[in-house]
């Protein structure tokens, strides 16, 4: 798969006093983002729930490009920066675009599989690591040591 991207409509309810989104409204687009990917390859949050193992995030950093305003469309691309061999943890960078085409942010999370029954850190079944291999990788995709925790870009 060359990209997955989603598009979001900029809503009253993602403004802050200034009238341009505000801080948690790009983080709340690459989560719609992430999950969305992660659907199109089986892996719902129907699913997700069924096998009692999903993501979770160790950190999550933001670089702020250009403001958005209300009425606009924000366009949120996903690719794995960096994963285990095992896809126990992994790096997803999401870039996300105005609708004129100018970058307005990038996001970047560092996360693992949770086994939402133990609440510990697992390499997740088959079918969900195989769904993992069909989403886009960035140029530079780099495997990341077991056991270590990915460092954020």
């Amino acid at each position: 798969m060359a990209t997955f991207t989603t598009r979001c409509e900029v809503r009253w309810a993602d403004l802050d006093p200034n009238s341009h989104a505000r801080h948690t409204a790009y983080l709340d687009w690459a989560t719609h983002n992430r999950m969305t990917a992660f659907a199109t390859q089986g892996l719902s949050l129907a699913r997700i729930n069924e096998i009692g193992i999903g993501p979770m995030l160790f950190r999550e950093e933001v670089d702020y490009l250009r403001e958005v305003h209300a009425d606009d469309q924000v366009s949120v691309s996903f690719e794995f920066t960096g994963a285990s061999a095992d896809w126990k943890h992994w790096r997803i960078r999401h870039r996300l675009l105005r609708r004129d085409g100018v970058p307005c942010a990038m996001v970047v999370v560092r996360g693992a599989w949770l086994d939402l029954r133990a609440r510990k850190v697992v390499a997740p079944p088959p079918e969900f690591a195989q769904a993992c291999e069909r989403l886009p990788r960035a140029a530079g995709f780099e495997v990341l040591v077991s056991g270590r925790r990915p460092h954020a870009e």
